[in-house]
């Protein structure tokens, strides 16, 4: 295809188009995806999670140009909440960099999460893809802040870095169970706050009650990212990962692991839109609704029913 071939020629605008046939499902999606599957999976994907106005935005846009300083190129997938009216992004996340726009060395994207509960939603996976195939060195996916349902990150990334900030107060039990147990590596943004050794402490003593920490001691950063300070510090525990990743061979096991949570989310959606188009969306449907409605039938039976006949 045209377009994969200006892609793995690195034509920013064919990386641009491949990702949104992808995000709008158009027709050649399927085949850009399958021609281009072949060049991934060279990349380092890093995840960045934490809750709203823990700076996020702003940590990512320091990272990147600290990886452009080490000679690394950087794809950016934000993900922004979904529009309600338009199911598209806001773009807050490409707004608040729109200074790296003018790298070449740098590709931003915004892009929906679709209603995914875990706040990242198939096609940003395929986004990383493409990026992957396109070059880039490095892959950092930022997601929005909604707190434990983020540990759908995990999914994606070889390492995952959870952002946090002083003065959170309760909040940092209230998150504590969900994205603090999936970070490889802390980040303490907004450092010059008061309450900073606490929660330091505090997070120090959840990673203690982890017995998931075996051959990797997650780092605590600290960085006051809208003065750029502490970035190099972030971009080195980073890199310490994944050499703990490469030289433990457990990156490979976190790509397995990875394939094989794609093919299963991908047989999912498949299979939910045969059952909506086939079953869901039927006028036998519906009278079966009225029936279970007036208690003339149970759902049980209907969904045995349903099951028995779409598996045959």
């Amino acid at each position: 295809m045209e377009i994969v071939d200006k892609l793995l020629n690195h034509s920013r605008l064919a990386l641009s188009k491949a990702i949104t046939a992808v995000e709008n499902e158009y027709d050649d999606a399927v085949k850009i995806m399958t021609e281009i599957y072949p060049h991934t999976g060279n990349a380092d994907v890093i995840g960045i999670t934490g809750p709203t106005g823990a700076g996020k935005s702003t940590l990512t846009d320091k990272r990147a140009k600290e990886y452009r300083k080490r000679g690394k190129t950087v794809g950016i997938v934000a993900i922004d909440p979904t529009s309600p009216y338009s199911g598209g992004a806001i773009l807050g996340d490409r707004i608040r960099m729109m200074d790296l726009m003018a790298d070449e060395g740098i590709f931003v994207r915004s892009m929906a999460t679709r209603g995914s509960l875990g706040g990242l939603s198939q096609k940003a996976g395929d986004a990383v893809k493409l990026m992957d195939a396109y070059g880039m060195d490095v892959i950092i996916i930022e997601t929005v802040g909604v707190g434990q349902s983020e540990v759908d990150i995990v999914k994606t990334a070889d390492t995952t870095m959870v952002v946090v900030i002083p003065g959170m107060g309760d909040d940092i039990q209230a998150i504590k169970a969900g994205i603090l147990e999936i970070g490889d590596l802390f980040t303490i943004n907004k450092a010059d706050r008061e309450g900073t050794d606490k929660l330091n402490i505090e997070i120090e003593m959840m990673l203690e009650l982890n017995p998931e920490h075996v051959g990797w001691r997650p780092p605590i950063n600290r960085t006051i990212a809208s003065k750029g300070e502490g970035i190099e510090a972030v971009v080195d525990s980073i890199e310490a990962h994944k050499a703990y990743l490469i030289d433990s061979g457990k990156l490979n096991d976190i790509r397995k692991k990875r394939i094989k949570n794609e093919v299963e989310a991908m047989l999912n959606d498949r299979v939910n839109r045969y059952i909506d188009k086939e079953v869901i969306q039927t006028q036998e449907f519906d009278d079966l609704v009225v029936k279970m409605q007036s208690r003339e039938i149970e759902p049980y039976s209907v969904v045995d029913d349903i099951v028995g006949k779409v598996l045959k």
